[in-house]
């Protein structure tokens, strides 16, 4: 195993939190674990330069301490979609010194949890997509479907679109975001039908939540089962 791409149905979805959790469950395996957020927006200026809160509790989930310029490469103020972000900061994200950020984080650990932005489609640059990072990467990614009314046509959209990418979608993670869901087990039954992947968890409503509460909800032990499949492939899709 070596890095994940956590992708979600949407803004919100819970990727961050699913992914402290699984960086936590890998860890129980005596696995080296980092945590790798390469585009976000809405970031906080310190004294050492912009900071993202996902990124930073990514890095403080991970095994060893690392750079923040490599856990999170570009970190942009405005909390807008990221192109529009890195347009008004005059700054073209480089899927090069993300890629060699990752291997950097990838030679000393030995899985790195990588957590996209936004959902599956949303544009990093003018031709290329979160989609397109995940490629480029040449990891498996694993779709974190947020709970809540809607969330079946935005899951199903989203693993076809993976999937068509070319990308390798080893599994989903229910995230329950809205406490009221209606007929939770019925959509579940039915994701569980309709999604070409396996259920790696659910992680039920808690507002108290914790990486080492989510970790036991998850199926780690799937994981290495799903990696070794072969991913479907249809050609690659851009947004261009």
């Amino acid at each position: 195993m070596s890095g994940i791409f956590i992708t979600g149905t949407d803004t919100d979805c819970g990727k961050t939190t699913i992914s402290l959790g699984l960086m936590a469950a890998l860890q129980q395996q005596d696995l080296r674990v980092l945590g790798m957020k390469p585009v976000a927006s809405g970031c906080v200026m310190t004294p050492e330069g912009l900071r993202n809160a996902d990124a930073l509790q990514l890095l403080a989930q991970s095994s060893h301490r690392a750079p923040y310029a490599l856990v999170n490469p570009y970190a942009f103020a405005p909390p807008i979609a990221p192109h529009l972000a890195a347009i008004q900061a005059g700054i073209t994200i480089d899927f090069v010194n993300i890629i060699k950020a990752y291997q950097t984080l990838a030679a000393t650990a030995e899985a790195v949890i990588v957590e996209g932005v936004g959902g599956w489609r949303v544009p990093l640059m003018p031709n290329q997509c979160v989609s397109d990072l995940a490629l480029a990467l040449e990891i498996p990614v694993i779709l974190v479907v947020g709970l809540k009314l809607g969330c079946l046509n935005h899951a199903l959209l989203t693993a076809e679109s993976i999937r068509a990418s070319g990308a390798h979608l080893i599994g989903w993670i229910g995230n329950q975001i809205d406490p009221k869901m209606q007929a939770l087990n019925a959509n579940l039954a039915t994701l569980n039908e309709l999604i070409a992947a396996p259920c790696l968890g659910v992680v039920p409503w808690n507002t108290a939540v914790n990486a080492q509460q989510i970790a036991t909800q998850l199926k780690v032990e799937l994981l290495t089962q799903s990696i070794v499949m072969e991913p479907a492939s249809t050609g690659i899709i851009t947004c261009g």
